[in-house]
């Protein structure tokens, strides 16, 4: 029996779901959506919290804000809740709805930045906005999870050694690429640990955190309008570019199955079954990490309006209906992402 007295205490760490049924190629999902938060991103919420009142930046009285395109916001307006804190998130119109929604029920405050920069979009804009705020209210903590070395430590402690410890002969690692927070944590593990794990990085077309032009990007989670702080390619073997569409089809195809995932987790399976397609890598041992469930993308990702108004009327045309055959086992040429060698 596990009993906890605060949310940020519970956090599933070893659920992982086997996609060889639904897509015909061996991947292991590891689920990190069972907490509180609904996410991932609870782990760094925590480690980056824990530190700045560890060092005494964060008091009571104190009011956390941060820039966040949804996941993140939410793990921090839960742990404020819990601890007493006040919390303003400052996102931008590609936050979905039930993520605002999430955050002010647990009582957070959430800013909306309307307006791009002209230079570095909505994120630089977000940005932004934290500083003018801080320099006008000196109760409020910045924790800036892109730059702040928790975001990283946490998955180094955790989400790395737990997928060492169900997989101690991995071959090959996919982590999508937002803050590079999970990356690099689970990359400078691998790194360190006692044998060779290629790392593949997955992220948006769109995003220019490897160098990519920049295009528009409607789902949030993965890619960035400037390049990562965090970000040291050096650890990272290959990096795979997913198109949005394929990230669509990718969840809708997992939800036919009863899995409801969300966009971030998406876009990381079309780009490893695309990359293990490539690689006819029937004989490896390949873990991807799902950022999150698909609840909170029921008004996006999971609406036929939306996408429709989107990305086009065929979309989910290609999408198999019901348990596939062997025929249905996903080819080089069923995604559109394209991979980038380091």
């Amino acid at each position: 029996m596990t009993v906890i007295s605060v949310p940020q205490a519970y956090n599933e760490d070893q659920l992982y779901v086997d996609l060889r049924p639904i897509f015909g190629r061996s991947l292991y999902l590891k689920c990190e959506a069972f907490n509180f938060a609904g996410s991932v991103k609870l782990k760094a919420a925590s480690a980056m919290v824990e530190a700045a009142e560890a060092s005494g930046v964060l008091r009571p009285g104190s009011i956390l804000i941060e820039s966040s395109s949804g996941n993140l916001g939410v793990a921090l307006s839960m742990i404020a809740a819990s601890k007493g804190y006040g919390f303003l998130c400052v996102t931008d119109p590609r936050c979905n709805l039930a993520t605002r929604r999430l955050m002010e029920a647990l009582g957070a405050q959430v800013h909306i930045v309307a307006e791009p920069d002209p230079v570095g979009g909505y994120l630089a804009a977000r940005i932004a906005h934290v500083r003018a705020t801080c320099a006008a209210n000196d109760r409020c903590v910045w924790l800036n999870q892109y730059t702040n070395p928790g975001n990283w430590g946490a998955h180094f402690r955790t989400t790395a050694p737990a997928i060492a410890d169900s997989f101690p002969e991995l071959d090959v690692l996919f982590v999508g690429a937002g803050t590079t927070g999970t990356l690099m944590g689970c990359a400078r593990f691998f790194r360190d640990w006692n044998r060779t794990v290629r790392i593949v990085a997955v992220d948006a077309v769109g995003s220019v955190s490897f160098g990519g032009a920049p295009a528009r990007r409607m789902i949030p989670g993965l890619g960035m309008n400037v390049r990562p702080a965090l970000l040291d390619e050096s650890y990272v073997d290959e990096v795979v570019l997913v198109e949005e569409a394929d990230t669509i089809r990718a969840c809708h195809r997992l939800a036919r199955r009863g899995f409801l995932f969300g966009g971030s987790t998406g876009s990381v399976v079309s780009g490893a079954m695309g990359w293990l397609a490539r690689h006819d890598a029937g004989d490896l041992t390949a873990v991807a990490i799902a950022p999150d469930l698909g609840e909170r993308y029921l008004d996006t990702v999971y609406q036929s309006n939306w996408l429709q108004d989107l990305y086009g009327e065929d979309v989910l045309g290609s999408i198999p209906p019901g348990r596939p055959s062997a025929d249905h086992a996903i080819s080089p040429t069923d995604t559109a992402a394209r991979a980038l060698v380091r």
